[in-house]
């Protein structure tokens, strides 16, 4: 009597359920794939969608579309529907980091000082957004259903 699962059930089972997350448009991503503490207080989605748009914060814009927001960038993926992709926590993750998800992502951090090298000396050991624009970004991209 056979009780595991052979290694082929096994990577079979994976791939269905991988299939199926995709089909659904659910995220493939770990739940633990984030920072789930905020840094700040909570954050304002019409501050955020200013960070998005600002050339002195996030600028997102440049590398990424989101719905409703011309002109946009296209070197990034696009932002409409991420919030139903990737959780809070996810989100915060990849703006504060993306490093931590992707190492050779062409995204900088922003919000992360440690180990940073070629620095413009007026920015050495300071984050390019502050622990509540983060939050206020991460508010802003959670409404992007």
């Amino acid at each position: 009597m056979r009780i595991l699962p052979l290694p082929w059930e096994r990577a079979a089972v994976a791939l269905a359920l991988l299939a199926a997350a995709m089909a659904c448009g659910c995220s493939i991503v770990s739940p633990s794939d984030g920072i789930a503490r905020p840094f700040a207080l909570a954050g304002d989605a019409a501050r955020g969608r200013e960070i998005y748009l600002s050339r002195d914060g996030g600028h997102c814009v440049l590398c990424h579309a989101a719905p409703g927001i011309a002109p946009a960038g296209d070197v990034g993926p696009s932002l409409s529907g991420v919030a139903t992709r990737l959780t809070e926590s996810q989100i915060r993750l990849r703006i504060a980091d993306i490093t931590r998800v992707n190492a050779a992502a062409a995204m900088p951090t922003f919000h992360r000082v440690d180990g940073m090298k070629r620095v413009a000396a007026g920015y050495e050991g300071k984050p390019v957004l502050d622990a509540q624009q983060v939050e206020d970004l991460v508010a802003y991209l959670s409404t992007l259903r």
